[in-house]
């Protein structure tokens, strides 16, 4: 056990003498409260007291409330809350929850405001004002002069008569009701049907701003508190919350039967990590680490056909793992984590209560795929990896997210590498991480991995955070570093930082401290510069380098690497875009070496190599950074994927293609020298190549599916992908087995899709022959669970209303929800636009298509060419509505305007695309602000780039697929 948890337990001894002071104080004042509310009215009106329109306050950005950042001169210390969620409507039909909250705080300076988070919530009236304030132990309270709300701010605003004491503490104790909406924020409404019996959850998503929707509170990550939960509930469902319950009373409240279960305390934490469940689901368990309760919750007949078996039995193992990893045990006493019908997030890392959608934890043995396991081993992994770094350890403010997000999403694929060792996981992360976040970190419009405080302030700014700079840049520098550390310094220094700073919040500065104390208390450990003067140029300054070779000279360079290299920058870096680059390198017969690249240009490396010698450079894809070559070297390197590819690594095959694609999108090498890094594929087996192909062919296909160059693109294509798909018919005896490697599984769906949509003889009967044997005998899948989408695709595309028709009942009907989730997207692969506008009409409907499942939907939907312009139509038609729906925070609002762009590359359709932003500025873009500003640069580059390379992609497709 890590010495830090020593030190909880003191801190925490101290929390709890104070919190139970205050719970004397509050029981004493509940008597007095109960008077007082007799005497007024709780009402349900826009939220002031009294059931009127809050105060209205000028907007006058020199007060304390109207900034969006919380004022210094309070912290709290302990919170005592008492939810009671309604899973039955009022008399008005609307659902709802009351509560009451005492939260205990400290005055640090002095100060007659006392300011805190309340958002839609209708505070009860206290003798007119919306809160009651006593002093803890000495210290005597002043009486409220004035309380309102601030809407824009989202401000519970309470002016005193006199200033508080510093150094005093005090108690804050509202009362509030509040809608359980199912809006998929703060504490709200999730529906299922189970035996034709519609059920209702209480459940909550508090990440990043919604914990004040729930009861008013301080809503920043630095202010940590201990939470002391109770929650009332009817007597036939049980009730779940970051702490163990620690006891169940029954009871009748005005009038109702109820149970009221309390909590144990939980650690100091932050708000955005509370969690609040209600249901009637069940549990299985486990105490195999060390006596620690694990639980995994899910519907009953989800639990019942074992579906959450397979997650319990890698969470102990990777939690085993992050112990050892962190060299910090686990500090909670349970571990449990629950499968939601209804979750806007794919997962969430509240402490003690992770939150997944049921496609993220549920694994049916028979029904789901390789992929889906692989998908819940990841996410576990990330999830549980955030109990440390980020819970534990929490971040100051959200501009430095990425110190949350891109470590998790670093250290997931070592946790699940510890889980599933045979999967060989490690290497995914080039293909979901490095190559996915290149695409974005090479447009102008991208930023910093750390951002200036100022720059996020609000709500929407903080859920822009949540993007793939974040998670994948995020991810991959820490690989980066933990490489050129190597990993027993690197995990020296976290080890060190999480016990340092446990309970507390950091900076990304203090990290680097850490990582450098690691690395100068390791003997024979050297590196050029501080890991603060190396780091700072990967997370201050947007981007990354594009390092040249040039073979002939030994001489190497960098620069910043932009995909239009027109666009112009905005945004100045104090580095002058040039980064501190650590390049391991290998070239014919010599062992892998490390140079570091420390200005623009280095001539004093030994990568002068002639005749048939190759040097290849960023072995293990280890480096954040792209390379190019003189031209003679691509030639040698081009040689030797033709004549001997298994002599490069997997990852490194896929580095090459991924490189010259995006070189030659940039203009810094010819398209056609990319085209022909894929002549060698007719020849590739694995998976990571051959995925790193397509990604990067699909993007000629979107460009150009609408002229005469894709009838030429398929014709190549089809002569490439013909070998593979052969290559598994062989090894799977005519489809009838299922390929023994982990990767081989995906490539074998590859192999299917691409074939049968490039016309490969054969590939199309055989995938309307499995799905035609379905429809004859709907209680029979003849299809295999890893095949599934790509066959539900294809054959509704070869298909029509009937296949079309037959999907959606067995959507309606399905009780897994990775088998739905594989119908939802196949659905949207149908020819006929009259299906697909009827499909995105249901997008609007929650009993046809769930909230958390509709902008994905229209993104489904936009990746059909067919679909493409019939989902952009209904974007713009419906713009305020899908914007008041899911717009203004939601995460995955971004997705939705980058796949509805995405094919965009005529000068027609750029300026639909700003006329669009144009009229829809008065609604405004929220969360896909960021997201509409990169669609219109990459269209831009798209009507360039075609313009420059269609006629010689023709030429090139015509000539080689001969």
């Amino acid at each position: 056990m890590g010495k830090v948890y020593y030190v909880s337990k003191h801190v925490g001894l101290g929390l709890l003498v104070l919190a139970v002071t205050a719970l004397v104080t509050i029981i004493a004042l509940s008597i007095a409260y109960d008077k007082e509310r007799a005497k007024n009215q709780d009402t349900l009106g826009d939220g002031a007291a009294d059931g009127t329109t809050p105060v209205p306050t000028p907007f006058t950005p020199k007060e304390p409330w109207d900034r969006y950042r919380l004022p210094v001169s309070l912290v709290p210390v302990s919170y005592n809350v008492t939810l009671w969620p309604r899973l039955k409507p009022g008399a008005d039909g609307m659902y709802f929850f009351t509560g009451k909250s005492a939260v205990v705080v400290r005055c640090v300076k002095e100060t007659d405001l006392l300011i805190i988070h309340s958002n839609k919530l209708n505070l009860t009236s206290f003798n007119g004002h919306h809160a009651v304030l006593t002093g803890l132990g000495q210290a005597t309270a002043p009486a409220i002069q004035n309380s309102w709300l601030v809407v824009k701010t989202e401000f519970l605003v309470i002016q005193l008569r006199s200033r508080l004491s510093v150094g005093a503490s005090y108690v804050l104790y509202t009362e509030f009701k509040g809608e359980l909406a199912d809006d998929l924020e703060g504490f709200y409404r999730s529906e299922y049907t189970e035996d034709g019996v519609r059920k209702v959850v209480a459940t909550s998503q508090m990440q990043a701003t919604y914990a004040r929707k729930t009861f008013p509170c301080f809503d920043e990550p630095a202010m940590k508190a201990v939470f002391n939960v109770t929650i009332i509930h009817d007597q036939d469902t049980v009730a779940l919350s970051n702490g163990m319950e620690i006891g169940t009373a029954d009871s009748v409240i005005d009038g109702v039967s109820v149970r009221v279960t309390t909590f144990e305390p939980t650690e100091r934490m932050s708000t955005y990590l509370l969690a609040f469940i209600v249901s009637d689901f069940v549990n299985i368990k486990s105490t195999q680490n060390k006596n620690l309760l694990i639980r995994i919750w899910a519907r009953r007949k989800a639990i019942d056909s074992r579906q959450g078996d397979y997650a319990l039995n890698v969470t102990g193992p990777i939690l085993q793992f992050y112990e050892q990893y962190f060299n910090a045990t686990y500090p909670l006493s349970k571990s449990d984590q629950i499968a939601l019908p209804d979750f806007n997030a794919g997962a969430m890392e509240n402490w003690g209560l992770v939150t997944y959608r049921e496609t993220a934890l549920l694994f049916d043995p028979i029904m789901s795929s390789t992929g889906n396991k692989e998908t819940i081993t990841t996410v576990v992994s990330h999830e549980l990896a955030h109990m440390w770094f980020g819970n534990l350890v929490t971040l100051q403010w959200w501009n430095d997210l990425w110190l949350n997000e891109g470590f998790a999403s670093y250290v997931e694929y070592l946790g699940a590498d510890y889980a599933e060792p045979t999967w060989s996981i490690k290497d995914k992360i080039i293909l979901s991480d490095v190559h996915k976040v290149f695409a974005v970190d090479a447009l102008a419009s991208s930023h910093p991995l750390s951002r200036r405080e100022e720059e996020v302030n609000t709500p929407a700014q903080i859920s822009e955070m949540f993007n793939t700079i974040s998670y994948s840049k995020g991810a991959a520098v820490l690989r980066m570093l933990s490489e050129f550390l190597t990993e027993p310094v690197f995990t020296k220094g976290i080890s060190s930082y999480l016990n340092t700073f446990a309970f507390g919040n950091t900076v990304y500065t203090d990290l680097w401290d850490h990582l450098q104390q690691a690395v100068e208390n390791t003997p024979g450990m050297h590196i050029p510069h501080t890991v603060h003067d190396i780091m700072n140029r990967w997370t201050l300054q947007m981007g990354f380098p594009v390092v040249t070779i040039d073979t002939r000279t030994g001489s190497i360079t960098q620069k910043h690497f932009l995909l239009d290299p027109d666009s112009v920058l905005d945004r100045p870096s104090q580095f002058n875009y040039t980064w501190f680059v650590p390049i391991k390198w290998m070239k014919t017969g010599v062992e892998q070496q490390q140079h570091w690249l420390l200005q623009e240009t280095d001539s004093h490396i030994p990568m002068r190599v002639s005749g048939e010698d190759w040097v290849l450079a960023n072995t293990n894809v280890a480096g954040y950074f792209r390379v190019n070559y003189d031209l003679d070297n691509w030639h040698r390197l081009l040689s030797l994927l033709n004549t001997n590819h298994q002599a490069l690594s997997i990852i490194n095959r896929a580095q090459i293609i991924d490189d010259a694609f995006n070189l030659a999108r940039a203009k810094i090498i010819n398209t056609t020298l990319a085209l022909t890094t894929t002549k060698y594929l007719s020849k590739e087996r694995d998976y990571i190549p051959w995925e790193s192909a397509l990604r990067n062919l699909d993007y000629y296909i979107l460009m150009f599916d609408r002229t005469e160059v894709y009838g030429a693109l398929q014709l190549y294509l089809k002569k490439q992908i013909q070998p593979l798909f052969e290559h598994f018919k062989t090894i799977t005896a005519n489809w009838t087995k299922v390929p023994t490697g982990h990767t081989d599984q995906y490539n074998q769906n590859n192999a299917i899709g691409i074939a049968c949509s490039m016309g490969v003889q054969g590939c199309g009967e055989l995938i309307k022959s499995w799905y035609r044997q379905w429809m004859e005998n709907p209680h029979h899948n003849p299809i295999h669970p890893n095949l599934k989408s790509t066959v539900y695709c294809s054959a509704i595309a070869f298909g029509g209303v009937e296949e079309w028709d037959f999907a959606w009942r067995m959507f309606k009907n399905a009780t897994l929800a990775s088998e739905a989730s594989r119908l939802r997207s196949g659905m949207a692969c149908t020819k006929a636009p009259w299906l697909l506008n009827r499909y995105l009409e249901y997008t609007l409907d929650p009993t046809k298509i769930r909230k958390q499942d509709a902008t994905s939907t229209i993104h489904y939907i936009a990746r059909n060419i067919v679909g493409m312009p019939l989902a952009w139509n209904f974007v713009r038609a419906r713009w305020s509505y899908l914007f008041k729906q899911y717009g203004g925070r939601s995460f995955s609002f971004s997705g939705l305007i980058n796949g509805i762009t995405k094919r965009l590359s005529t000068e027609f359709e750029l300026q639909e695309l700003m006329k669009f932003k144009e009229d829809n500025l008065h609604v405004g873009f929220g969360s896909a602000t960021m997201a509409l500003e990169q669609a219109i640069e990459k269209t831009t580059a798209n009507i360039k780039w075609v313009a420059e390379n269609k006629a010689h992609v023709l030429k090139w497709f015509n000539d080689e697929s001969k």
